[in-house]
């Protein structure tokens, strides 16, 4: 059955962050459950670009070089001395997605699938042959 198109789609409107946020809440949503019972606190983020501050401490020296970043301690490391602590976040950024997604032509709802489960990787700490193992698990693109 085909997939009937978004507004966004048959009028080549960029997607805007609320269509990148729906894709990275669907590919989380097919995550396994033992992952997805510890992503409960992590906070999803869709913005518009990474700041100066941000690619400053990466070393990077522009925001389409970063399509997604997780902030926070990796689940393997918390310990009840974390208390009060700001709740781990994943970053999404929607221009570096975007430009990306025109760049390489691999659809968007790929494409965000791939970044969100590499920055849920590294709550968990995997390495990126366990997160290419879990992006084949959840099975991208449905």
């Amino acid at each position: 059955m085909a997939r009937a198109m978004s507004e966004q789609e048959v009028f080549g409107v960029a997607p805007d962050a609320d269509a990148i946020e729906r894709h990275a809440r669907a590919t989380i949503e097919r995550l396994p459950a033992a992952f997805r019972a510890h992503l409960g606190a992590i906070v999803l983020l869709v913005e518009e670009e990474a700041d100066d501050e941000t690619l400053a401490a990466l070393g990077l020296d522009h925001p389409l070089d970063l399509t997604g970043l997780y902030h926070g301690r990796p689940f393997g490391e918390k310990s009840s001395g974390d208390s009060g602590a700001l709740p781990d976040r994943i970053h999404l950024y929607r221009r570096a997605i975007l430009d990306e997604w025109i760049e390489t032509g691999v659809r968007l709802d790929d494409l965000v699938a791939h970044v969100t489960i590499h920055e849920i990787g590294h709550h968990f700490g995997l390495s990126d042959d366990a997160m290419h193992a879990l992006e084949d698990a959840v099975g991208e693109g449905d």
